[in-house]
């Protein structure tokens, strides 16, 4: 992996702990040689050598808005072939208003049960085919989807909770999973999260 570079651009609303959430996944890569770049500002996305030298942003970046300059800048990256990845609300429930943001993710939050409540999540691809299905307490999240999606994960009959596409040239990592810091303590949910950078990166 030496060699690889990654933006994460992180704010918004802070419930979902954008900057614990990140500064622990901003390590893993570090510690697999990725050279990694912080941005609390989503004018990262209007800065277009930066975007050019990254194999992969991670978001997380719940609510707000984005202008169609940044949206623009962040999808024409994408489609070059850099990699898009984050988790929970900070991928998924970014940008209520903008449907051209939902189509680069495949996916847009809609509604969760009040609270957390005890869920099975089962594995289903060969991204996490060795990963058995576990038990997570957190917040479940109901989606729409692009059925072009490809599901690794779902729980009860098929709900997705952790899915990969392709926008243009590049992959893109979502997970309904990672609500708040003892979340990513899941060894499974921790694990299906660094593959999924693993596997958008460029």
């Amino acid at each position: 992996m030496t060699g690889r570079t990654a933006l994460v651009v992180r704010g918004g609303w802070d419930g979902h702990f954008p900057v614990e959430a990140t500064d622990r996944y901003a390590a893993e890569l570090r510690a697999r040689d990725y050279q990694v770049t912080v941005s609390d500002s989503l004018d990262s996305y209007l800065d277009a050598d930066l975007l050019a030298a990254s194999d992969l942003i991670v978001q997380c970046w719940t609510m707000g808005t984005i202008t169609r300059e940044q949206l623009a800048g962040l999808s024409a990256a994408v489609r070059a072939g850099t990699g898009f990845a984050g988790w929970h609300g900070g991928i998924i429930d970014s940008f209520r208003a903008e449907p051209d943001y939902h189509l680069i993710t495949g996916g847009q939050f809609v509604h969760h049960p009040k609270g957390f409540v005890d869920y099975t999540v089962r594995p289903v691809s060969a991204l996490v085919a060795d990963l058995d299905e576990f038990a997570v307490h957190t917040e479940l999240y109901t989606v729409h989807i692009d059925p072009s999606i490809e599901v690794h994960a779902v729980t009860g009959t098929a709900m997705p909770v952790t899915w990969t596409k392709n926008w243009g040239e590049g992959k893109v990592f979502v997970t309904t999973l990672g609500h708040h810091p003892p979340d990513f303590e899941v060894p499974e949910t921790h694990e299906m999260i660094i593959r999924g950078l693993l596997w958008a990166t460029r």
